[in-house]
């Protein structure tokens, strides 16, 4: 097995959103900028490390409207990102993220064909249906209604999954896609094909997520453990009622200091009184409205976390809270945690010597050797 997102720790971890700046919304001035020599750099530091994951986002214009020089449109490509940052790495899984309305699933078949190979098989891709509605209709693509964004992303992914795998040329007829005598080659070097991960949360995208994805990605709404159980194993169980099985993730901003009261001082200091108000509010109207993961007035609640990265749930504080926090993730049954920080260089520094020798001990990973086995902690 290539890929170590099938590895044996417990609890997998992967870094997301280096190809643009992250999931936080603040004015802070350390806030991280996607070059390309710090997202080289953020890389193979958590490749050296042994994380599962390196996730790219898709986005293709800011949040708000008139606003194009906004950060949060600043963003490189995710597939050739992707390509590159396999070329620049030896363990980690790459993978980019499409919306299926702005790229045709022939193109993205042979351009994630093309990455796992230049990775030798560690390719992962994350898909969407799009909720941005402006950014998607700048493709000539209106946001369609939201169930039938999960028909057309059904149809995407079964075009694709058949360019991996079939050796004869095949005909599709879709509501939304028709392919005449479709072939692709190479294939991709995982077989039958690369792993899936989703994020569907409202009831259509859960279904959707737990009959076609490898693994569920999921916006825990709680901060109670007994909450997080209840919404993994609705997912699992849902998966299980289709005849699969699937890992569940969740996305995390990680606040790291070297005592609790600092890093909640940081907290306040990023995501409060730095916050970038316009950023958030456009980002919450349009996830609020458009992806049904919550409610607005969940919304309004969850407003730190928006700011501190994007509504995931946070982790902060020293390094033994931290890996305390994810302890009881992994014990409510989460497999994977996506960390983001609000400086990556940072952030890492901290993590990567801080935290993860506690997670090893504490059983949750095995020590990892950067000269070792692809797809295995050693």
């Amino acid at each position: 097995m290539t890929n170590p997102l099938f590895n044996d720790n417990r609890l997998k971890l992967g870094i997301f959103g280096t190809n643009g700046k992250g999931g936080s919304q603040t004015r802070v001035p350390e806030l991280y900028k996607p070059t390309w020599e710090n997202s080289v750099r953020t890389a193979q530091v958590a490749d050296r490390a042994g994380f599962e994951a390196i996730v790219a986002y898709a986005r293709w214009k800011a949040y708000m409207p008139g606003k194009p020089d906004h950060p949060s449109g600043l963003a490189l490509d995710p597939f050739t990102w992707s390509a590159g940052i396999a070329q620049a790495t030896s363990y980690s899984a790459i993978m980019p993220t499409s919306h299926a309305p702005t790229i045709h699933p022939i193109t993205c078949a042979k351009q994630c064909a093309t990455i796992d190979l230049i990775s030798g098989g560690r390719l992962g891709l994350n898909i969407v249906g799009g909720w941005n509605r402006h950014e998607l209709e700048m493709f000539g693509a209106p946001l369609r209604e939201h169930d039938e964004r999960y028909e057309q992303l059904e149809e995407w992914l079964a075009v694709i999954k058949l360019m991996w795998t079939q050796t004869e040329e095949f005909d599709f007829d879709g509501r939304f896609y028709s392919v005449r005598r479709g072939a692709s080659m190479p294939k991709p070097v995982q077989k039958p094909a690369p792993p899936i991960m989703n994020a569907g949360g409202s009831p259509r995208g859960m279904e959707f997520a737990c009959r076609n994805a490898d693994m569920c990605f999921v916006i825990l709404r709680s901060e109670d453990p007994a909450e997080w159980r209840r919404q993994i194993d609705l997912y699992k169980e849902t998966a299980r009622s289709f005849g699969r099985e699937v890992k569940v993730w969740t996305y995390c901003p990680v606040v790291q200091r070297d005592t609790n009261e600092e890093a909640e001082a940081y907290l306040d200091y990023y995501a409060v009184e730095m916050e970038d108000t316009e950023s958030i509010d456009a980002w919450s109207a349009g996830v609020g409205g458009q992806s049904q993961i919550a409610s607005r007035e969940q919304m309004k609640e969850m407003r730190k976390r928006i700011a501190a990265g994007a509504g995931g749930n946070i982790i902060v504080g020293d390094a033994e809270r931290i890996a305390e926090t994810m302890h009881n993730l992994c014990d409510a049954g989460l497999d994977g945690i996506l960390c983001s920080f609000v400086d990556f260089d940072d952030g890492l520094g901290r993590f990567i010597p801080g935290v993860m020798p506690l997670l090893e001990q504490r059983g949750l990973r095995a020590p990892f050797s950067p000269g070792g086995s692809i797809g295995a902690a050693v």
